[in-house]
C-alpha cells in the first residue's frame, strides 16, 4: 500500500556511471533511498575496484541494501561458459550481500522466433536455478522492449517460470521505459522484484527510435507514464523498491544530480498520493 507510506526508493549505477561505489552510497543516502543496484558494464571496475566483501560491509555501514548486481548479458544463450559466468556473478553477489543478479536477453535481432526464444528461455532458467538457490540469490528476469530483444513478453517468462516451478529463483524487472516500447500490456506485481523507472519528455521522438539515450529523470513532461506504471503495479500488491535508471547525457553531466533526483522521486511520490490498497 502507499497512502501516506513513501516509495522504498533505489539508484541504479548507471544514473551517475562516473561517481564512485562510495559516492552512489552517499547519494542514495541523500536521497532517502533503501539500496542501490551496481553495474559490471560502467568505464569503472565493479564497486570501483573494491572488493565485494568490502562493498558489501560499506553498504551495510551506510544502511543501504545492495539490491542487484547487474548484468549477466545473454542470459539466454546457455553455455558452459554462460554457466560460469552465472556463477561468478552470483559469488560476487554473495560475498557482498546483494539480494540478486540482474539477467539480460540477447539484443542484436537473432533467436526472436517463438519456439526458439522459448527454448532458450527454460534452457537457461533450468540452469540458473539450482545455482541460485544454492546462493540464497534471486535472478532478476528482464525483458526487453526493443525490436532486437529476444525476450520481450512478462507473460512468457511467468509461464516458464511456472512451468519449471522456479518462482523461488526468479522474479521479474518491470521496466517502465521497456514496458512503455512492448506495447504495455499486463503487469505481474506478485512475480516482481523491482521496478525500474526512467522519463522521457521530449515528445518529438516515437516510441520506434526511443533510446536508452533518451532516459532521463522523471518529471512532468514525462511521456512513459510512470506514475501510472507504478501505481498499478502497487495496486497488484508490489511492496519492493523502485530504482532510477537514467541513460541520458543531460543526467549523468548534471552539477546537482542530488537535488534534481530529490525533485524526480518528490514527483513520482506525490504522482501516487491517491493509491489506495
Amino acid at each position: 500500500m502507499l497512502g501516506g507510506q513513501l516509495l522504498s526508493l533505489a539508484i541504479n549505477h548507471m544514473t551517475t556511471p562516473a561517481s564512485s561505489f562510495e559516492e552512489l552510497l552517499s547519494l542514495a543516502v541523500e536521497n532517502g533511498c533503501a539500496g542501490v543496484e551496481v553495474r559490471n558494464d560502467l568505464e569503472q571496475p565493479l564497486f570501483s575496484g573494491m572488493t565485494a566483501t568490502k562493498a558489501g560491509l560499506m553498504a551495510k555501514a551506510s544502511g543501504i541494501r545492495i539490491l542487484g548486481i547487474a548484468q549477466l548479458t545473454e542470459f539466454n544463450c546457455w553455455s558452459a561458459e554462460k554457466a560460469e559466468q552465472a556463477r561468478q556473478l552470483i559469488q560476487l553477489a554473495s560475498e557482498s550481500n546483494a539480494e540478486a543478479v540482474c539477467l539480460i536477453p540477447r539484443n542484436d535481432g537473432n533467436d526472436c522466433e517463438p519456439e526458439v526464444r522459448v527454448k532458450n528461455l527454460t534452457e537457461a532458467l533450468a540452469g540458473l536455478a539450482p545455482l541460485l538457490r544454492s546462493a540464497g540469490i534471486k535472478g532478476l528476469v528482464e525483458p526487453l522492449g526493443f525490436t532486437t530483444a529476444s525476450l520481450t513478453s512478462k507473460a512468457e517468462v511467468v509461464e516458464v517460470i511456472n512451468l519449471l516451478d522456479v518462482a523461488d529463483c526468479f522474479q521479474l524487472v518491470h521496466d517502465t521505459f521497456h514496458h512503455y516500447l512492448a506495447g504495455g500490456g499486463p503487469v505481474f506485481p506478485a512475480c516482481t522484484g523491482i521496478v525500474h523507472v526512467s522519463g522521457i519528455s521530449d515528445r518529438t521522438v516515437s516510441a520506434k527510435n526511443m533510446a536508452d539515450t533518451h532516459r532521463g529523470l522523471v518529471d512532468c513532461d514525462d511521456v512513459l507514464d510512470n506514475t501510472g506504471q507504478i501505481k498499478a503495479m502497487i495496486n497488484g500488491g508490489f511492496n519492493g523498491s523502485v530504482s532510477m535508471e537514467a541513460f541520458a547525457p543531460q543526467v549523468h553531466e548534471s552539477p546537482d544530480l542530488a537535488a534534481q533526483l530529490r525533485d524526480s522521486f518528490n514527483f513520482i511520490n506525490s504522482g501516487l498520493a491517491t493509491v489506495v490498497a
